[in-house]
């Protein structure tokens, strides 16, 4: 068995480049194959790979309701293999692996019309169950990260 480097498979797909497009509210992120994926951060937010999204087991899925607004505040990077979006109901917990968003970026379109049917199933709303007061601005003055050596990331660009 070949040693990994990154976190990731020998022929896993490396990114070249993540911007965060703060007013659109867009994570893109390009890889070394030519592919570019583009984000809503309500994506994101609702696939986290963190076990209060995901469980800890089939079946322990939690369905992610009201996130239609969600920003990110951050991303910050996580060694040579993932980076950590900071959203802004206070979620930080998931791990954005590199091979993780290939998946997502593959899978984007099924994933979300399966998202909006059980949305539906289960009565429930993208929208915030009420309108939040200060704060609800988001990713005013947020800030991006710099990896060290991130799989070919030199930065990670911000836009307004």
């Amino acid at each position: 068995m070949s040693t990994q480097t990154h976190g990731l498979g020998p022929n896993s797909p490396l990114p070249t480049e993540i911007t965060v497009h703060s007013v659109s509210r867009i994570f893109e992120i390009a890889f070394n194959d030519g592919r570019r994926f583009r984000f809503p951060f309500e994506f994101l937010r609702v696939f986290s790979p963190s076990a209060e999204v995901r469980g800890h087991g089939p079946g322990q899925e939690t369905l992610q309701v009201g996130k239609r607004e969600v920003t990110i505040k951050s991303v910050d990077a996580v060694g040579h293999y993932a980076v950590q979006p900071i959203f802004s109901d206070g979620h930080d917990t998931g791990l954005y692996s590199w091979d993780y968003l290939y998946e997502l970026g593959i899978n984007q379109e099924a994933m979300w019309a399966n998202y909006l049917q059980r949305l539906a199933a289960a009565g429930a709303s993208r929208d915030p169950a009420a309108p939040k007061a200060a704060g609800a601005a988001g990713a005013a003055g947020a800030t991006g990260a710099t990896p060290a050596g991130g799989g070919g990331i030199k930065e990670i660009k911000r836009h307004g």
